[in-house]
């Protein structure tokens, strides 16, 4: 921390009118959430507003995906506030979605940002979703998800059609400082559509529970979804634990369920907690554990097993609790 005559200079944080922009919401919602729930900024310099910290975006952003999944908002606000989001362990939000790696090279933005996002040799599918997404028009967005969801399944959907546009989109707004609304609709759509079809509709095959969660502080949802609703075309059920689950409540839920596979995401490597998964409770017959997400490279600790995409995941948890 350095002084400009005389005044403390730190971190300046982001305005209400700031995140509002980047979180796609109206600024007098922010501010109905700080007054009524008290999840608002806490930067604060003499003779200044106060200001949206990383943390205070992290804990904003997943009091929104709870209220979206229907949480009511004093519940929502409630477990946001729970959650440890130390500024230690945050980089500053800026990518939202996420995705379990696909094998093929992610398809460029075109420099600069401009109207569109390139998607070269993209099928038409591919590209009426983008230009869904650029104009906000999040009726047509759940259209396509939706019914390429029921027509080619949930595994090809995401390697094809959603990572490729979530990264496509994500790549224009880091090149041109624009279009973060457009990132944040096209992902609520996304698990929206993925949420709705982790319904398994007749008895499920597996006996033993199946366990998918964030790693401690780790904000990315989507794959949780995705793997939830790739097992559910085979009728495994599974529970979706969310975001930022501390690790002593990962440990507690496998303790009180005896589950027979457990996955854990991490997007970034601050999230990528090894003594999480090292220090879940043992019992016979034991859980396959999981560990995705590009956070785990080079990390995941002895005795656990790495996925290395949506497809790879089903296949091991439908191994581990099929029988």
């Amino acid at each position: 921390m350095t002084s400009d005559g005389g005044r403390s200079i730190t971190e300046p944080g982001l305005t209400v009118a700031a995140v509002a922009r980047r979180m796609g919401v109206a600024p007098a919602t922010l501010r109905t959430w700080d007054r009524r729930y008290g999840i608002g900024p806490s930067a604060h310099q003499p003779g200044a507003h106060r200001r949206y910290t990383a943390a205070d975006l992290a804990r904003l952003d997943h009091m929104r995906r709870l209220v979206i999944a229907g949480i009511p908002p004093a519940q929502a606000a409630v477990a946001a506030r729970d959650v440890d989001f130390s500024e230690e362990q945050l980089a500053p939000v800026t990518r939202l979605p996420s995705a379990i790696p696909v094998q093929t090279p992610a398809p460029a933005a075109r420099a600069g940002g401009g109207t569109v996002v390139a998607l070269p040799g993209g099928s038409p599918t591919l590209r009426g979703l983008a230009r869904a997404a650029l104009t906000l028009d999040t009726v047509a967005c759940h259209s396509i998800v939706s019914e390429t969801l029921a027509r080619r399944g949930v595994v090809w959907t995401w390697d094809n059609l959603l990572v490729p546009v979530l990264i496509a989109v994500g790549d224009r707004w880091e090149d041109s400082g624009r279009g973060i609304e457009v990132e944040h609709a096209l992902s609520t759509v996304i698990q929206q559509c993925l949420a709705a079809r982790t319904v398994v509709e007749q008895d499920p095959v597996n006996c033993r529970a199946v366990i998918l969660a964030c790693a401690p502080g780790e904000m990315h949802t989507l794959p949780l979804w995705a793997v939830a609703a790739g097992l559910a075309e085979v009728d495994v059920h599974a529970r979706v634990l969310g975001t930022g689950l501390p690790a002593s409540a990962l440990a507690h839920a496998v303790h009180r369920l005896g589950p027979g596979a457990v996955f854990v995401w991490a997007q970034l490597p601050d999230s990528a907690d090894r003594a999480q998964l090292a220090a879940l409770p043992s019992f016979r017959p034991s859980p396959v554990v999981l560990a995705s997400g590009p956070g785990w490279f080079g990390q995941a600790p002895s005795g656990v097993e790495t996925a290395a995409d949506l497809g790879d995941a089903v296949v091991r948890i439908v191994r581990a609790v099929g029988e």
